[in-house]
């Protein structure tokens, strides 16, 4: 068995592979990827820069409804569904707990989201001309 490695070119090293069997002898050429081309950081000159990426979760925030004596139990419910995608029983269950205790956290999300949410709430009640007060607060 024999190998024949070159110097690598171009970050590729031909190899060629020879195997004698019985008097028969075979030939095989092999392309093989220098592997140290995968793990080669960004070079400044002969120095090697390591490059540290951190990734920070974003900052979330308490989308809250707020109880009124005008906005109909109903359309606060389809607001839940529409809106923040709740199911019925959960609509009903955030709709009570507003209307007793004053007001309740409907969802959490990233600041982007949570102002989407409130706008599009906002631009509903407006157009069925009720009240109601939907707010952020970072968590």
């Amino acid at each position: 068995m024999f190998f024949s490695i070159p110097t690598p070119c171009l970050g590729i090293h031909f190899a060629t592979h020879i195997v004698n069997h019985d008097k028969n002898t075979y030939f095989c050429n092999l392309n093989i990827t220098n592997h140290f081309q995968k793990s080669m950081a960004k070079t400044k000159g002969n120095v090697r820069e390591k490059r540290k990426i951190t990734v920070k979760e974003p900052d979330m925030y308490r989308v809250k409804m707020h109880n009124d004596d005008f906005t109909t139990m109903d359309f606060v419910v389809e607001v839940l569904r529409q809106v923040f995608f709740k199911s019925e029983a959960e609509a009903n269950a955030l709709m009570l707990s507003i209307h007793k205790s004053g007001y309740a956290v409907v969802g959490i999300y990233p600041y982007d989201i949570a102002v989407s949410k409130v706008e599009k709430t906002n631009l509903l009640a407006r157009e069925h001309g009720f009240p109601l007060k939907v707010t952020i607060e970072q968590e």
